[in-house]
């Protein structure tokens, strides 16, 4: 990833958490000059990420779901512990099904670079960006939902998605999530995928959740399942022991 995502990423979730910022205030917080602050400023507010003002910006609708492009900076050394951690846990033969996201985009990389998959795999996704990555690697039969894509995340859903998934089962299904709560279960910040994922969820025989740990104890728009629904939940290890232990209540929690 470039310096520049990287700058963009952070700027954007500093105006998504704070709704409004001035140049000097984001200079500050990102260490660069206030000339490369009003250039990135004009350049996502070009994309709508964002609104212009004088001296600043505020945040626009779209700055609480990030396109993906955006997030894969955040909780990077997190995430690629964990999808090494996810990608042993499978074997041979399976069907995995991986819907969207940056920690399941780690994980599909992973999967790839495996080369002790004798006979290979299947894997069903919902996500272009995986199947992209993917469709080259000899080891893995590729199975692609159909749908509508979302420019936000470059998953599909819809009803040509559930039409494929109401007719496949899943061995293992590798779940990315916005949100995790302990009690409440998992969440996506948009209905439409968590439909979507909510269907894999159950033609799936095992569930694993993947998210790095500022995703969890935390609450989202729309809810995939219950937390009854997942197996196991794989994360870092800077998870709160009181968080790890009301997990834990519940399902296996592996911590990397």
């Amino acid at each position: 990833m470039t310096r520049k995502y990287e700058r963009h990423s952070g700027l954007l979730r500093i105006v998504a958490e704070r709704g409004q910022v001035d140049v000097a205030e984001l200079a500050a917080a990102l260490a660069v000059s206030t000339a490369t602050v009003r250039r990135d400023l004009d350049q996502l507010a070009e994309q709508q990420l964002l609104t212009r003002t004088r001296g600043g910006a505020v945040a626009g609708d779209v700055a609480y779901d990030l396109p993906l492009r955006y997030k894969m900076a955040r909780q990077a050394p997190e995430k690629s512990r964990i999808a090494q951690a996810v990608a042993e846990l499978v074997e041979p033969g399976w069907v995995v099904g991986l819907n969207g996201g940056t920690t399941t985009t780690e994980i599909a990389r992973a999967l790839a670079a495996r080369g002790d998959l004798p006979g290979g795999i299947t894997l069903v996704t919902n996500a272009l960006n995986i199947a992209n990555e993917l469709a080259v690697r000899h080891h893995i039969k590729l199975v692609v939902t159909g749908g509508v894509a979302r420019s936000q995340s470059f998953e599909l859903t819809g009803p040509l998605a559930t039409r494929v998934l109401g007719e496949i089962a899943i061995d293992l299904l590798i779940l990315g999530v916005d949100a995790l709560d302990p009690r409440a279960g998992a969440f996506a910040n948009h209905e439409g995928e968590a439909s979507i994922n909510r269907l894999m969820v159950d033609r799936s025989s095992r569930v694993v959740a993947a998210a790095d740990s500022s995703k969890l104890g935390r609450r989202a728009f729309a809810e995939i399942c219950p937390i009854t629904a997942i197996d196991t939940v794989v994360t870092d290890s800077a998870l709160p022991a009181a968080l790890a232990e009301a997990f834990a209540a519940t399902t296996t929690v592996l911590t990397v």
